[in-house]
């Protein structure tokens, strides 16, 4: 057989390449992805330390959420802050999901009858990125009912702003008591935080590559942020329903 009759039943073998330029390219979708990440995961960590005053009491973290609609009041309106923070995250929520999906459409488009053995080869935080974002997607929109908006899942108890404006009263920590006091909501809440933890450690290797961050201590380094950052969350945030089924928060 032929060197040109092998290389033709090879090529026949191989998935079929679209040589047409694709835009977005496959870079500017990856740097989205890692610029957006890092943003959201920035937002996690911060938000985790807004719940840590759960822990100082009704007090502390109602006048938390009384400080976050009425940040920079007068000169912005009433949430007037609250919702420019809104609006950057669910853009970079959106760009990110999107760009996620768009990578991984075009990466089983590519890899054709050989993605089995190449899926080998990735690391378990890689191979479950897709299926550990849509969790924590799904997560983002049970939080919003739960203890934004008083919808749906949310408990009975739920009460929302009284009297909005500078004195707006708050029930924040009622509304999180009562919500995770449920065991199957604790339960979720811990699991999920779980996935953000595993999540957070493969987007932050993912983030400084596709940043092009190439020396090594610089890698070292925001590797090991990301971890820590991703710990800290995992046992601050999932630790908090398991004090409030116990009791320690109520």
């Amino acid at each position: 057989m032929s060197v040109a009759t092998r290389t033709q039943q090879r090529g026949d073998q191989l998935p079929e390449l679209d040589r047409t330029k694709v835009r977005p390219s496959h870079v500017t979708l990856k740097v989205t992805m890692a610029v957006t990440g890092t943003i959201l995961g920035l937002f996690v960590f911060v938000h985790m330390i807004g719940n840590l005053k759960a822990l100082m009491g009704p007090e502390d973290y109602n006048g938390y959420a009384k400080l976050l609609r009425t940040l920079f009041y007068p000169l912005l309106p009433y949430e007037g802050a609250l919702w420019i923070f809104r609006i950057v995250l669910l853009t970079c929520l959106v760009l990110h999901v999107w760009a996620g999906l768009t990578i991984w459409i075009r990466g089983r488009k590519g890899r054709g009858s050989y993605r089995r053995k190449s899926m080998r080869s990735l690391t378990f935080g890689s191979r479950t990125m897709i299926l550990s974002g849509l969790l924590i997607l799904a997560f983002i929109i049970v939080h919003i009912l739960d203890l934004t908006i008083g919808a749906g899942v949310a408990s009975s108890s739920f009460s929302g702003p009284q009297n909005p404006g500078p004195d707006v009263q708050m029930s924040a920590y009622e509304n999180l008591v009562a919500s995770l006091s449920r065991p199957g909501m604790a339960i979720f809440y811990t699991i999920v935080m779980l996935v953000v933890c595993l999540h957070l450690c493969q987007g932050g290797w993912n983030a400084i590559n596709d940043l092009g961050g190439t020396g090594p201590r610089l890698r070292k380094v925001w590797l090991i942020v990301a971890i820590l950052i991703a710990l800290a969350i995992a046992v601050c945030n999932g630790a908090l329903p398991m004090l409030i089924l116990a009791g320690v928060i109520s």
